[in-house]
């Protein structure tokens, strides 16, 4: 998701693990929780997630409802940043001790299906302790793969081009739904000529945004096995990048590194940038103009290609309190409260009794709200892509890569064998 951004960006998602207590009392059950109840009939489940210190006092509130509401299950908290998150994970995750409950992302569920990790969430579902109705836009279909369920969504989101108001007004330019990527190539023109800003961040590394150019051309990034694209594909990608970079049209990438953490759409480099609809606030804090949201350019004025992404709470296959799990998902997906406490930092709320509950007052928000609105009344949803066994691993390599490639480290054609060899690695094809 993102051109030689910080890691926090660049992964879409950040990550919890366990503390050093809480795994020290989970290798003794060898289970998830607490390895049983308590005399009362109190039980504990552990739950992880990734995210700054901001997310974690949000969730700890959330907690202190759930909690209130079921006084006989106690949830333990971990939270680390993204990278440390999956780190610890794995490591629980072969020691058979993942956290009874912990946010996930689409990029992982077959890895840890096929790990045999993830629990089944449709008997709980069955059973009435996790309801699945009420949801946005199809969205508790976003966690089912091979019919399982192996996750729910607590938020969506989705690709845009944020961009910088007052340079695209200067330069005349008009991002509408429909617009093409010829009409977005003369806009970028349009902006690095009568403004002297490179219209766009760069694409090199946005492999969500390649996801959407592939499938509006009839492939897509992955398939349930592999890759769904050719290394003829993807040198073509590269190399309309690459010869952005040399005409001023996109960001010079190591002016980009340059400016880190800051962004350079927030940092004035580029007009616009490809990223994920609910991280416009980071924008705003970092930045000194006014950020809009613009729809993803097309190849046929038609099909953008895009769905709605998600963050998702998935349990453990070994946890000892499946029901208390299911409660503590459902709760927090359906409740209110929750989504007046949590906002959008998880992006927009899944259920509609939650987007209903929080309205946004501000500017930011209330245009990404708006922005998924628009999305689905102009009907350009489709299905995700399946992501296979591995995916995550690709997603870290195409990042990568695609740096090397900006930073003048790699040729195109280089680039792409490189990508394509660590990538048939990773997926075992």
């Amino acid at each position: 998701m993102v051109n030689g951004r910080n890691v926090e960006r660049r992964t879409i998602l950040k990550a919890a693990g366990a503390t050093a207590a809480t795994l020290g009392m989970a290798a003794t059950t060898g289970c998830g929780g607490d390895g049983g109840a308590s005399a009362d009939g109190t039980v504990t489940i552990r739950y992880a997630w990734w995210g700054a210190e901001d997310r974690a006092e949000r969730i700890k509130k959330t907690i202190a409802l759930f909690e209130k509401k079921y006084p006989k299950i106690k949830v333990k908290t971990d939270f680390q940043p993204y990278l440390d998150f999956w780190k610890k994970f794995n490591t629980q995750a072969s020691g058979g001790n993942p956290p009874d409950v912990f946010q996930n992302a689409v990029g992982f569920l077959r890895k840890y299906d096929a790990k045999n990790v993830l629990l089944d969430l449709s008997e709980q579902a069955e059973a009435g302790n996790l309801r699945l109705d009420g949801f946005r836009a199809g969205l508790e279909k976003f966690g089912e793969i091979d019919g399982k369920l192996l996750g729910v969504p607590v938020g969506s989101n989705s690709m845009a081009l944020v961009i910088d108001k007052p340079v695209y007004t200067r330069a005349g330019v008009k991002p509408e739904q429909g617009w093409t990527w010829d009409e977005f190539d003369a806009g970028m023109k349009k902006i690095r000529d009568k403004t002297g800003r490179a219209g766009d961040s760069g694409m090199y590394g946005v492999m969500y945004l390649y996801d959407l150019y592939l499938r509006q051309n009839g492939k897509a990034f992955f398939t349930e096995d592999g890759l769904g694209f050719t290394e003829a594909d993807l040198t073509e990608w590269w190399t309309k990048a690459e010869k952005g970079v040399k005409e001023g049209v996109y960001a010079d990438p190591k002016k980009v590194v340059q400016i880190k953490p800051k962004s350079a759409l927030a940092g004035e480099l580029a007009a616009g940038e490809f990223t994920w609809d609910n991280f416009t606030v980071r924008y705003s804090a970092e930045g000194k103009s006014e950020y809009a949201l613009a729809p993803i350019p097309t190849t046929d004025g038609k099909k953008t290609g895009q769905y709605l992404g998600s963050l998702m709470l998935s349990a453990s296959k070994r946890t000892q309190h499946p029901k208390e799990v299911a409660q503590f998902i459902d709760f927090m997906v359906h409740e209110p409260e929750v989504a007046k406490i949590m906002g959008y930092d998880r992006g927009v709320p899944a259920t509609q009794a939650q987007y209903d509950a929080f309205k946004p007052t501000d500017p930011v928000n209330k245009a990404i709200a708006a922005y998924e609105e628009s999305l689905v009344e102009a009907g350009v949803l489709e299905p995700i892509t399946p992501h296979p066994s591995g995916a995550d691993i690709c997603e870290s390599a195409f990042l990568r890569i695609a740096e090397e490639l900006g930073l003048g480290k790699r040729s195109v054609d280089d680039a792409v064998k490189q990508f394509f060899t660590e990538s048939k690695t990773a997926l075992g094809t």
